[in-house]
């Protein structure tokens, strides 16, 4: 019974070659799988890229359209804001003078009733 469980301690030269032969496979197997990956990542790598540079192409086409569209916007608002303010002044310039027309009045109105007052 103990020599049931013994464990073999010795290796033989066919036992040797096949276990060198099996991990020769394993790394040679490990080896085309590390090409096969390198390989791919070349392929996406490459397509990253070419996809980046039509994502550029498409950025810069919109944001030279927008460009144009906030240009063109900014200029009719520009125009607009000039009339307007323009509008304003015309009628706080009419304003002013409806006031000073007032004033003036009221100046003639009260030197009026001053002569008046000591004509008498």
């Amino acid at each position: 019974m103990i020599m049931a469980v013994m464990v073999r301690e010795t290796w033989t030269d066919e036992r040797l070659d096949d276990l060198s032969k099996k991990v020769d496979e394993g790394f040679a197997r490990v080896d085309l799988d590390i090409r096969e990956l390198r390989a791919d990542i070349g392929v996406m790598r490459t397509e990253n890229q070419q996809e980046f540079l039509k994502l550029r192409g498409e950025i810069k086409s919109e944001g030279s359209a927008l460009r144009g569209e906030i240009k063109s916007e900014g200029s009719a608002l520009r125009g607009e804001i000039k009339r307007e303010v323009g509008a304003l002044r015309a009628e706080m310039n009419s304003r002013f003078d409806a006031m000073n027309r007032n004033f003036l009045g009221g100046l003639i109105a009260v030197i009026a009733a001053i002569i008046g007052s000591n004509a008498f």
